[in-house]
């Protein structure tokens, strides 16, 4: 008897996260439509005026860009604007990761640079795809116990998303020289958000299928993929 009360308490308390969190997801969708809503040349302006800013920013810090490539002004509004892009259900039409490492040449600071933004990359996938999820199985009204159990697969994937990554754009890389001479780098990668939805589906359906559970045919038809 205990033990079916537990149970119970535990998926009425899974029910009501799934709840909150489709609020959330529905909360977000509504500011990305205003978002997008806004006109081209308002989004050129905005970006360019924040570009401009971070740029002198960065540029008192000591970054720098690499001789032949884009000015920083011009990176940061490329990747600002990609950053206003939605698809038609408000899922960014690219996902965003950055990060910075130091090493002793500039090649090995930027493959370093670049794998640690892969990584956060993969973290990004997964929280938009996991917010996706939550919406979908909460509107579907799927029962507490595998709305959990899809949740707990996608929350525990960004190890196998990041596996799954192919082609990346750079959309910024700048460097600095360290008083050791050390070469620090910093970039920031975009990924295209149809080829990051498949990354994720990979890792979900190889999650749940390691569990021998078939729930991911039940969120192939769910989510259309």
């Amino acid at each position: 008897m205990k033990k079916m009360l537990f149970m119970l308490v535990a998926l009425m308390m899974s029910a009501a996260t799934i709840t909150v969190q489709a609020q959330t997801t529905r909360e977000t969708i509504k500011e990305r439509k205003a978002l997008a809503k806004a006109s081209k040349s308002e989004l050129n302006e905005k970006a360019s005026k924040a570009a401009r800013k971070e740029a002198k920013k960065l540029k008192k810090e000591g970054w720098q860009t690499a001789p032949g490539a884009l000015p920083l002004e011009k990176q940061l509004d490329k990747s600002y604007m990609m950053q206003y892009e939605f698809d038609e259900d408000m899922f960014p039409k690219y996902l965003m990761g950055e990060a910075m490492s130091i090493g002793t040449n500039y090649d090995a600071a930027k493959m370093q640079a670049l794998e640690l933004a892969k990584q956060n990359l993969a973290g990004q996938i997964q929280t938009e795809v996991t917010a996706l999820i939550e919406n979908t199985v909460a509107n579907e009204q799927m029962e507490a116990e595998e709305a959990a159990s899809i949740t707990r697969s996608a929350m525990a994937a960004k190890n196998l998303i990041s596996q799954s990554i192919g082609r990346t754009i750079t959309v910024m890389e700048v460097y600095r020289t360290l008083k050791n001479k050390n070469k620090e780098v910093l970039v920031r990668i975009a990924y295209n958000s149809e080829m990051a939805k498949a990354a994720a589906k990979k890792a979900i359906r190889e999650d749940l299928e390691k569990k021998g559970d078939e729930l991911h045919e039940k969120l192939d038809e769910l989510l259309g993929w």
